[in-house]
């Protein structure tokens, strides 16, 4: 320890550098974390919980509408985007405090300063400080990517912005048809504004299963979201207070803000990386790592969003403390990336967890589908057109269940028990044994008793 000033340096305040500081702390390691913005990285800063946040606010009005059903007279009501902003802050500042807190109860050192490598164990702060690291950990997390440059690129804003506009855009248009953008999407749609997503691809939510992506864009289109695949924006024009969105097949689109959720890459620029050797995937750019979070330099790891695997919190903060747990608790520590659940803060929300039924057909000879799309007992009342789908995919040979695929409200909550199931390797017979809650939607889960669809792959001759 005499030729280091420190056990661990992490670079990085996020979910998964917090985590890893506090675990290697635990262990009784020395430990510095520098973080040059705030505490908490992308998930409390500017990602899931001000996205969720915003996403609660955006529902109001649905509940409102569906309210006469029930008997209720609502006046009509108002709202304010500043104070959603307000309110918004408020609680981001709260967890902010508690990440940084928590960080220095467990004892970590906690430095608010952009850190850079020297060399392979000198650390440099924008403070001016210097520090000599045993281990280094970069944690740094994502950043928007806007893709190939387009005239008038300047005027776009990214997912990281829409958590502080100073003024609710009534028209926006935005780039994207994965989760951030659909997120997004639907909550501007859902606090009033007119939307328009415009995505290169010919679906939605390219990677989630088929049925899926077609029964949420069915949805969102439902409710008055305008969905232009196929197409892109080349080009941006600001008049004043207002834009126009100039699209690849020749149609504008008058708006007022532009936003670009077409991906994140890793967060790495003037890192130093180049100086020390750490070598990056050429494919998509991030940190290449091993099993266990270590990079071709053996005394660096790295973790989360800066190594492209899985980029979920969840994810980030398990292989932080497999990291701390390996390299200070003398515990070697794999993360099982299988059968991981993930969810779409939609409208409808969307649930998933283990295999697509493409992914399935691909890896398994025999795999029965069990599907059911239907009106939740909600609708009935109040007069809701929309729809719940759930699907579950089964291997046909053993029984087990392979995935789960839930859209409907309250399907981040249900599969988050489904995957406890799944992980455990249950079978459809586990699932018919299991007695209905009824009257619920998740009831649906254990009462599908024939396939809807059966595929046998033929062998190869």
């Amino acid at each position: 320890m005499a030729d280091y000033d420190v056990d661990l340096f992490v670079i990085g305040g996020g979910s998964g550098g917090v985590r890893a500081a506090r675990i290697a702390a635990g262990h009784g390691a020395k430990v510095m974390l520098a973080e040059e913005y705030r505490m908490g990285g992308t998930c409390v800063i500017r990602g899931c919980v001000p996205k969720k946040l915003f996403a609660y606010a955006s529902h109001v009005h649905e509940e409102i509408k569906d309210a006469a059903g029930f008997g209720w007279n609502i006046s009509p009501a108002s709202f304010n985007w500043p104070r959603l902003v307000a309110n918004k802050d408020k609680e981001i500042a709260r967890l902010e405090a508690a990440y940084t807190g928590n960080a220095e109860k467990a004892g970590v050192q906690v430095v608010k300063a952009r850190a850079s490598f020297v060399d392979a164990h000198m650390l440099h702060l924008s403070t001016g400080q210097t520090a000599r690291a045993k281990y280094v950990l970069i944690a740094t997390g994502g950043t928007p990517n806007h893709g190939a440059s387009i005239p008038g690129i300047e005027h776009v804003i990214s997912s990281d912005d829409v958590f502080h506009l100073p003024v609710f855009p009534k028209r926006i248009v935005i780039q994207g048809g994965g989760y951030i953008a659909l997120e997004c999407a639907c909550i501007f749609a859902g606090l009033g504004a007119d939307v328009t997503l415009v995505y290169r691809g010919d679906n939605i939510l390219r990677g989630f299963d088929d049925d899926v992506r077609t029964h949420v864009r069915g949805e969102v289109e439902r409710a008055g979201i305008t969905v232009l695949t196929g197409r892109t924006v080349i080009k941006v024009e600001k008049h004043g207070d207002a834009f126009t969105a100039h699209l690849s097949e020749g149609a504008s689109i008058a708006a007022d803000q532009v936003l670009f959720a077409i991906g994140r890459r890793p967060n790495i620029k003037d890192l130093g990386l180049e100086k020390v050797g750490v070598a990056l995937n050429p494919a998509n750019g991030g940190i290449v790592v091993n099993g266990f979070s270590q990079t071709t330099v053996p005394h660096i790891y790295a973790v989360g969003d800066v190594t492209q695997r899985i980029n979920l919190t969840p994810v980030a903060i398990r292989e932080g403390q497999a990291f701390a747990d390996t390299v200070f608790g003398k515990r070697p520590v794999r993360v099982d990336y299988a059968d991981i659940s993930t969810a779409v803060f939609s409208q409808p929300q969307v649930g998933t967890v283990g295999f697509t039924e493409a992914e399935a057909r691909a890896q398994f000879t025999h795999v029965d589908i069990y599907k059911t799309d239907f009106r939740p007992i909600k609708a009935t009342l109040s007069g809701s057109q929309s729809r719940v789908l759930m699907k579950l995919i089964v291997d046909g040979m053993s029984d087990r269940v392979l995935g789960c695929h839930i859209v409907g409200p309250d399907a981040a909550e249900i599969v988050q028990a489904v995957a406890i199931a799944i992980k455990m390797k249950a079978t459809k017979a586990d699932f018919d044994a299991t007695m209905a809650l009824h009257p619920t939607s998740a009831e649906e889960l254990v009462t599908m008793r024939a396939p809807t669809r059966r595929y046998v792959r033929e062998a190869a001759e």
